[in-house]
């Protein structure tokens, strides 16, 4: 990243990260100007804002502004990258452990209806450390590996900070404790919509990619007619399948019982196959090709048959490519299966449009989360995979 110096008098130079200067404002912000805790008399009204050192006792609170000191100057001053990340990852863990003290901290003795929330000042300084934390990461440039074993260390103490039970006085732990059953129910729905669309959309788009890269008349045609379909806004679309999956359900015998109808699933899950068609077909077509001409020749000089090109050293070479369009759909189905619960197709999206409909933004929140944090972990995963598969394979090497 970028640095700015400023010279004093004594000629001394200090080095300043610009992204630092950013993330510090953003935490003084955060921590002296914007609350941090919302206390409600329940879930529904408007509640009464609190800062930082009103949401805690006086130890804890003076505690974490103390930690969040040290991480902005770690921030804002020239540091090793791990230095960045050990004080991002301190201030983090001394905010999500504060909130859920703060909420235990204002709730009135023996009050079932009160609700603590996190207030903007937590959010902006959440947002703050976790882009030092993402910043020192870029740093290190670690291995794909080493990413992927950074994300298992983020959910490991995510995981341990709710089982702890620290959180429980959150109003949005509160929404989960009346709803963790159906909460699961709906998140392995979500999960089958976003993945089960992907399986179907990999199935049908890598052979018609294939297709349309050895046929180029069809290319074209194919690629125009499902780019059309993703320029059809996401609740028109679910809507139009409505009818004719209706009459599928009504006219063909054994339809519904294996779940097709008009309303549901079906419809979400055949909106979201033809949404994710469009990017693993170009993509197929854009990575072979890209295979250089000197491996295919090569190839048919050792007498490989067409076939035999294909599977050892285009696709190979053109993987990169393909698990871009893989990464692309998964984060986007993820996303776009929330809408599903529009129609009755379940998934996250039941508590984010509940919540709207009570004006409970916890319950919102409630659905919205795992969402992000589904989708952030499928974009690692992914990129790891990516850059990993981006050698050149063995067996193009030998052809």
């Amino acid at each position: 990243m970028g640095r700015r110096l400023l010279t004093g008098r004594d000629g001394l130079r200090v080095q300043f990260d610009k992204l630092g200067i950013v993330i510090a404002l953003l935490a003084a912000y955060g921590a002296l100007w914007a609350s941090f805790a919302t206390l409600k008399p329940n879930r529904i009204v408007q509640g009464k804002a609190e800062a930082m050192l009103q949401s805690l006792p006086a130890w804890a609170g003076w505690g974490l502004i103390g930690v969040l000191v040290l991480a902005t100057a770690a921030a804002l001053f020239r540091t090793s990258p791990w230095i960045k990340l050990v004080a991002a990852v301190a201030a983090l863990a001394a905010l999500t452990l504060s909130i859920g003290y703060a909420a235990t901290f204002l709730t009135p003795p023996g009050n079932t209806y009160a609700r603590v929330s996190p207030a903007s000042g937590f959010w902006i300084l959440l947002f703050a450390f976790a882009l030092l934390a993402a910043d020192a990461i870029t740093r290190l440039d670690p291995p794909p590996g080493m990413r992927v074993l950074f994300l298992v260390l983020a959910a490991a103490a995510i995981g341990a900070l709710l089982m702890s039970g620290s959180w429980n006085g959150l109003s949005i732990m509160k929404e989960y404790s009346g709803r963790a059953d159906v909460f699961w129910v709906e998140a392995g729905k979500h999960v089958e919509l976003a993945l089960g669309s992907l399986f179907a959309a990999v199935l049908v788009g890598l052979p018609l990619g294939i297709l349309c890269h050895r046929v180029a008349p069809l290319r074209d045609g194919v690629l125009n007619t499902l780019n059309l379909v993703q320029t059809i806004p996401s609740i028109a679309l679910f809507g139009l399948l409505i009818a004719p999956l209706g009459w599928i359900a009504a006219n063909v015998p054994g339809a519904a019982a294996i779940g097709i109808r008009g309303i549901g699933v079906a419809p979400a899950f055949v909106a979201l196959f033809l949404y994710s068609l469009l990017p693993v077909v170009a993509n197929t077509v854009v990575g072979l090709a890209g295979v250089p001409r000197a491996a295919n020749d090569a190839a048919r000089g050792i007498g490989m048959t067409g076939r035999q090109r294909l599977f050892k050293i285009e696709f190979p070479l053109a993987l990169p490519v393909i698990l871009t369009a893989i990464r692309i759909v998964l984060v986007q189905n993820i996303g776009m299966a929330t809408i599903a619960a529009l129609i009755g197709g379940g998934g996250f999206g039941v508590f984010v449009f509940q919540g709207i409909g009570q004006t409970a933004m916890d319950l919102v929140l409630l659905g919205a989360v795992p969402t992000v944090a589904l989708a952030f972990a499928s974009a690692v995963v992914l990129d790891a995979l990516i850059e990993m598969n981006s050698r050149v394979p063995n067996g193009a090497r030998s052809a």
